[in-house]
């Protein structure tokens, strides 16, 4: 799976799958739900929806899980007898053998042209430093499972399980509800519980006895205020450091959050920016302040160091292509790495469409081309996304990561 492979499925977002695929207990390590490779969300965007991992050749993509018999993709296992199994699409059973086994281009698939000067990632990452290369390990590009795009075989791979959230990590959310109203997310619509240190320890400690275990990361809504929810980070983490792996933090920033976390155990942070575009900003995000935000992570990468500091940057709120290039010179260059993230629309949150009426998830093109014009500016600043070691980096699924895919 190559860079402009992933750029189509990350723009689709969903897949139709047999859910009995998700069931097969051979394909998962999921110590909570040792049954399924099956995930779903409990924060931001894609809280509530239920989603699964596809990795073909060492990437990753992580689709939401339809039953919709009109979705573009569609999963289907491989079998050696008879091709691939019930692979209905259109109106015809269809074999491995009468789709081909070539790879699909951009345009053979029908998504937007233009991304004839990608290269593929192959020719332009940099093999990642040893120490981070768990995250991508070796597999074959020929695995059981078949991707088709519109009725044309587009990739081969795997379904890949889960630990918590998402594979080899533990991704726990502390507080399910949040009282800031961001209305591209679902969070506050669900008003779910918070855990308790104690409970998120016993999680960890189950998947740390998988023996899969090589990162924590540690998010959460705004259940009452911010320094609320910094406090209940800060003593996650220091429950945590037992495990000497290492551990992540996404929270809303508050004056001193960076330093606490950091002296807590914490070894790389994020706070999210959601949009660049101010004005965009201020009808989704009312309840945060922007200028903030980025003072605090200019101050992380000062408490944190270079290379460890992130921050969600949404891709799809009707922002233009100048506003998230200034938007990632901007972070670039208080030394933060922007995670391009594609908009995933949610069912409980209509209303976004009320404040912005141009929100669309984006296209493989444009993510594309944002994805390799992240790459050189962070390449000019000496920045690297590759030898992050927890939080939504080095797991990929949602997006394309610059010096992984790009």
């Amino acid at each position: 799976m190559d860079a402009k492979i992933k750029a189509i499925l990350i723009a689709e977002g969903s897949a139709e799958i047999d859910l009995e695929l998700l069931a097969r207990p051979a394909a998962s390590t999921t110590p909570m739900r040792s049954d399924t490779s099956e995930s779903s969300s409990t924060a931001g965007p894609g809280a509530g929806l239920s989603s699964f991992f596809f990795e073909s050749g060492g990437t990753r993509v992580r689709l939401d899980a339809t039953s919709d018999p009109d979705a573009h993709l569609r999963v289907r296992l491989l079998r050696p007898d008879v091709g691939v199994e019930d692979a209905e699409v259109g109106t015809a059973k269809v074999g491995i053998a009468e789709v081909g086994t070539a790879k699909v281009g951009i345009a053979e698939v029908g998504v937007a042209n233009g991304c004839e000067d990608v290269i593929d990632a192959t020719e332009r990452t940099q093999s990642p430093p040893e120490s981070i290369s768990w995250s991508r390990e070796s597999h074959s590009e020929t695995g059981n499972v078949v991707i088709f795009y519109d009725g044309r075989e587009l990739v081969r791979g795997r379904i890949e399980p889960a630990l918590l959230h998402c594979p080899f990590q533990a991704y726990i959310t502390m507080s399910e509800s949040c009282v800031f109203d961001c209305t591209f997310c679902p969070v506050p619509k669900l008003a779910g519980r918070t855990k308790s240190v104690e409970e998120v320890v016993r999680m960890v400690d189950d998947a740390s006895r998988t023996g899969n275990l090589r990162a924590i990361s540690i998010t959460s809504g705004i259940k009452r205020s911010p320094e609320e929810e910094v406090t209940r980070a800060v003593e996650v983490v220091k429950s945590l450091t037992k495990y000497d792996i290492p551990i992540g933090v996404s929270v809303y920033p508050t004056a001193d959050s960076s330093l606490r976390l950091k002296e807590a155990g914490a070894v790389e942070i994020k706070y999210n920016v959601e949009t660049m575009d101010r004005e965009i900003f201020g009808r989704v995000c009312a309840d945060m302040d922007l200028d903030f935000v980025l003072a605090a992570l200019e101050d992380a990468v000062g408490v944190f160091g270079r290379n460890r500091v992130f921050a969600n940057f949404i891709i799809g709120l009707g922002e233009s292509d100048r506003t998230v290039r200034e938007g990632v010179e901007t972070l670039v260059g208080i030394g933060v790495i922007p995670i391009l993230r594609a908009l995933n629309p949610h069912p409980l949150r209509p209303d976004l469409m009320d404040v912005c009426p141009d929100a669309a998830r984006p296209d493989a093109d444009r993510l594309l081309r944002l994805a390799q014009f992240e790459r050189e500016v962070l390449d000019a600043h000496g920045l690297r996304a590759d030898v992050a070691e927890t939080m939504c980096l080095p797991c990929g699924g949602c997006d394309l990561v610059v010096h992984w895919d790009v």
